[in-house]
């Protein structure tokens, strides 16, 4: 695991230096960094909300994107997230942090255009790593055809990275949360796990290897499985991050008025993810979803607590979840699978129940 340096000032002026790693200096990781959805639903629920014709998309569905009507073929579409450091590498980091944030915009049916750097940085690490984390970034907006134009920083003591991303479409190419349609396909493009992964690595339980390919499925642009989508009848979409599986999927099921059905056994998960949820290595932020989902969800067959631990896992730079029609689901199978080995049919969509969320 990479080690880096951290500077500290003796009381006789002298610098020592000594070896840290990066994610020591944070208590939550990545997506799990963020606050519970409950405290969120509860603060947002009571703020007024805006009112302008020309805002098509805004938080009242929780979807992955503000979406402001520019002219009759234009739309804009913006995002912001930031979180700390899940892996040691800090090029790595960037690269995970921007591929997160530019994740929401292609949600939306969009394409990047530009980005802005958001860099908490604490004032004793050496700036070479800073560099580090936004050339990792740089690296991600380049590889999205995108543009980075500026950004902000400020000290911290907890390094945090991140993007405000803006992208552009045709309003008829906006995909959202809120119009899925009954019998509708839905398709996860990336497995789950991620948070326990991380976890465990943060718990020197992971070999290199593991790391590593942890690190490579966050990094990977979700500009891929979007671009399959091109032509096909999608109804759809959101990613897959903080919130964990069931979390975004009841935000879909409830802003399109229906029951999403998932089936547990189909989901692809990370290999390791299942046994280190049986031992309890478990993010914080599973329960904060827990707590807030609990009453959202049905069970329709005895799945294993530590495959329902998984179905809560808070991802990082998750995959999308598609709804699709049926007729379509084939074609894009086979065009995704050019370029992962993960993208699976996990559910389908059907008339409005008791529950927004059936695990079968």
């Amino acid at each position: 695991m990479l080690i880096f340096n951290y500077q500290l000032i003796k009381k006789e002026g002298i610098y020592l230096t000594v070896n840290v790693k990066l994610t020591s200096l944070t208590k939550t990781s990545g997506c799990a960094a963020k606050i519970g959805p409950g405290i969120l639903h509860d603060v947002l629920s009571g703020l007024p909300k805006f009112e302008n014709p020309n805002l098509l998309v805004g938080f009242d569905t929780k979807d992955d994107a503000c979406v402001y009507k520019i002219n009759d073929n234009t739309v804009a579409i913006q995002t912001v997230d930031f979180f700390p450091p899940m892996v040691d590498d800090p090029y790595t980091f960037g690269q995970i942090a921007a591929a997160n944030a530019l994740s929401d915009i292609y949600a939306m049916g969009g394409d990047p255009a530009t980005a802005m750097n958001l860099l908490c940085f604490p004032s004793c690490l050496d700036i070479s790593i800073m560099h580090d984390i936004l050339a990792g970034g740089y690296n991600k907006v380049k590889e999205a055809g995108a543009v980075v134009a500026g950004g902000h920083t400020i000290a911290d003591p907890t390094p945090k990275y991140g993007l405000c991303v803006s992208g552009f479409a045709h309003p008829s190419e906006i995909i959202s949360n809120s119009t899925a349609k009954t019998g509708d396909i839905l398709i996860l493009t990336k497995p789950l796990g991620i948070g326990i992964m991380n976890t465990a690595a943060k718990a020197e339980l992971l070999t290199e290897y593991k790391i590593k390919e942890v690190a490579f499925i966050m990094s990977t642009l979700n500009k891929y499985a979007k671009e399959c989508t091109a032509g096909l009848d999608v109804n759809a979409c959101t990613d897959i991050t903080g919130f964990s599986l069931i979390g975004h999927s009841y935000e879909m099921a409830s802003a399109s008025n229906k029951t999403i059905e998932i089936f547990s056994n189909s989901v692809p998960i990370i290999d390791g993810a299942l046994d280190y949820a049986k031992i309890g290595i478990i993010p914080e932020g599973m329960y904060n979803n827990l707590n807030y989902l609990k009453d959202k969800f049905t069970l329709k067959s005895n799945i294993s607590q530590e495959l329902q631990d998984v179905l809560l896992d808070p991802q990082t730079s998750g995959g999308l979840l598609i709804a699709i029609s049926e007729k379509s689901v084939k074609e894009f199978i086979s065009r995704i699978e050019e370029f992962t080995p993960y993208a699976r049919v996990i559910g389908q969509v059907i008339d409005k129940g008791d529950k927004s969320i059936v695990i079968k």
